[in-house]
């Protein structure tokens, strides 16, 4: 599947800092293993969207997190493989499709669509892998096949294939929740605990078979289609390699969608661990209460700019807080970012000597490179008095994706 076109990415002046990322498998923030793989890149995975709804300021403030995830990678001298997919068969989507009057390939080629618009108009860097459900139908085959060869999966009726939570022993690493959490979560977020025959309630969905009016591809253990989990997992690994440097997304991932891609590709291709890092995103809430189509307040992107809000004020709302932390989202926040951006812009009119200009910019370096922390790296830029020759304003967009 295509993405949308790259924005210009300058080269960084000043000194190189090794990035640091929270990781939710080990609790801490840890230097991210940069060591590159045969290709001499690093790997970066993040999941991508459900295509039935617009894209809103939550999604966008996800893939913005790993933008600055790419630019800390490229600025320091790495050459990055991103990798994302979007999930272009599943159920939300023939819902959606349904509720609407509508075919559900066609929804969601539109809001794909839309969504590349709004990743193109953020100067978001595309994945250089952006992969659909459909393209990925035989990975996933093999993939299911080897955890039945291996004996970590079983198949119910009416087709349908599961994965037991016993294939690794180290499930529950990745999210590190307790099992009454695991439980909640899973009934919560698309899992099926009370399916009956499942050997175990946790146990997860890698191929679903063949229902009167849904999609289905034929495999060895029936037609069908698949599974949500291990779609992530075989994207993932087969252009990224078994095991790779990142793997993000969103808070609410974490658990049950993360622990179970992890675990996926941990029994089928025999590694420890699939990520180095697992990195996550918190919610965005509007005006306190948390950003959601059963309560219509979403903010959706392409209405902002519609407005007349530009990309990089947008950019700089979203980085006033840190990306770890359930942030809120207004009016006034949005003003903020803009009155900040006109402040940038005439601070930045007047000159300063190199040695000051190339100051700022170490500074702004080694915030980001601690775990993408972007307050400090604005209030950074707020205390600047000039630049020399565009420095500043070169890392501003090489670092942050923000036009001056």
């Amino acid at each position: 599947m295509q993405a949308w076109p790259n924005p210009i990415v300058p080269n960084v002046a000043g000194t190189s800092v090794p990035l640091k990322l929270y990781d939710t498998a080990d609790q801490q923030v840890k230097p991210v293993d940069t060591t590159p793989d045969a290709k001499g890149e690093v790997g970066l995975y993040v999941c991508g969207i459900t295509p039935y709804d617009s894209t809103h300021l939550g999604h966008a403030a996800t893939y913005l997190t790993f933008d600055l995830v790419q630019r800390q990678l490229i600025a320091n001298g790495h050459k990055v493989h991103y990798v994302q997919n979007i999930t272009d068969v599943d159920d939300p989507l023939f819902e959606r499709a349904e509720r609407d009057g509508v075919d559900w390939r066609e929804l969601g080629s539109n809001q794909i669509d839309l969504f590349r618009s709004d990743m193109e108009i953020l100067s978001v860097i595309p994945p250089r892998d952006y992969i659909g459900a459909m393209e990925s139908v035989d990975e996933v085959i093999e993939m299911v096949q080897k955890l039945l060869d291996e004996g970590v999966a079983y198949t119910l009726d009416q087709g349908d294939v599961y994965a037991s939570i016993d294939a690794t022993e180290q499930f529950g690493y990745e999210s590190n929740l307790d099992r009454a959490t695991m439980e909640e979560y899973f009934a919560e977020r698309g899992g099926d605990p009370e399916r009956e025959g499942k050997r175990d309630k946790l146990d997860a969905l890698i191929w679903r078979g063949h229902r009167e009016g849904e999609p289905a591809w034929d495999s060895p253990f029936g037609p069908g289609r698949p599974g949500w989990h291990v779609e992530c997992s075989a994207i993932a690994t087969n252009r990224l390699g078994a095991s790779f440097a990142i793997q993000g997304g969103g808070s609410d991932l974490a658990f049950p969608h993360h622990e179970f891609s992890a675990a996926h590709a941990e029994a089928a291709l025999h590694v420890d661990r699939m990520a180095g890092h697992y990195v996550h995103a918190g919610m965005i809430a509007l005006d306190g209460v948390k950003m959601s189509k059963s309560l219509g307040n979403l903010v959706f992107v392409h209405k902002l700019t519609e407005q007349g809000h530009e990309a990089s004020a947008i950019r700089l709302a979203v980085f006033s807080q840190h990306y770890r932390e359930d942030r809120d989202f207004s009016d006034a926040i949005l003003h903020t970012a803009e009155e900040r951006l006109d402040r940038w812009r005439e601070a930045l009119a007047n000159e300063v000597s190199e040695d000051e200009a190339l100051g700022v910019v170490d500074k702004l370096r080694a915030a980001l490179a601690d775990d993408l922390d972007t307050p400090t790296a604005l209030r950074v830029v707020d205390e600047a008095r000039g630049d020399y020759d565009g420095v500043i304003a070169t890392a501003l967009e090489g670092l942050l994706g923000v036009h001056l």
